[in-house]
């Protein structure tokens, strides 16, 4: 997507929400990035992000304040405000957090409906099949955000967002290759089904090692 679709895509918000926090605008950089539309080392020109937001420099500034802190961002002396490029320790760091709140969404919520991973799973199938990896990894971020949204926590839903942000950042080190997206596909389909069989506590020990997987592979892209 073009700096323009996305500054189009963020004008239609503002223009539908009452926007006037930092907060609000941290909120809608962070799901661009989620959503892949900004990638890494992607510049945020503030005055064309002002404008398009319709808010004041300093909410502006405050919201990068916030990214930064999230290490969503990279603020550059002289140069501006980037999407930022995970490094490995970021890596490891995000997947240590994601082994601690995964498993607990799978043990803790399962009485949640599975309706909503059956059909994140289906269009990820479709995107498998298509070879569009692209839509594979789209639905998968849609699939752990759904899986964290069992447990029913605004707050929950919140702090993955931030992580899901940085995740789009590290799959962007993958590229196009299928070979990462496509495995874990399977794995998203046998964790529905696990937990439609009524064994939670399995899903849980599939999502450990599944991360761990995830992990490895995304640590060894970066290294080589």
């Amino acid at each position: 997507m073009t700096s323009e679709e996305v500054l189009a895509g963020l004008r239609a918000e503002a223009r539908s929400t009452h926007a006037e926090t930092s907060s609000w605008v941290a909120a809608q950089l962070r799901q661009q990035i989620a959503d892949g539309q900004l990638a890494p080392g992607a510049k945020l020109a503030e005055e064309a992000l002002r404008e398009a937001l319709g808010v004041s420099r300093n909410t502006l500034r405050e919201a990068f304040a916030t990214l930064h802190a999230e290490r969503v961002v990279t603020r550059i002396p002289n140069r501006g405000v980037f999407v930022s490029h995970p490094t490995a320790d970021d890596i490891r760091e995000i997947y240590r957090v994601r082994r601690l709140v995964e498993p607990a969404s799978l043990l803790w919520s399962p009485a949640s409906p599975t309706e909503p991973l059956a059909a994140i799973v289906r269009e990820a199938e479709k995107a498998a099949d298509a070879g569009d990896v692209a839509a594979m990894a789209t639905a998968n971020q849609e699939f752990h955000r759904a899986l964290v949204a069992r447990a029913g926590s605004v707050r929950l839903d919140s702090f993955m967002e931030q992580i899901l942000a940085e995740m789009r950042l590290v799959f962007a080190t993958m590229g196009s290759d299928p070979r990462f997206h496509a495995p874990y596909v399977a794995d998203n389909a046998r964790i529905v089904e696990l937990l439609e069989a009524g064994r939670a506590p399995a899903a849980a020990e599939l999502m450990a090692d599944y991360l761990d997987r995830a992990e490895r592979q995304l640590l060894a892209a970066i290294s080589s």
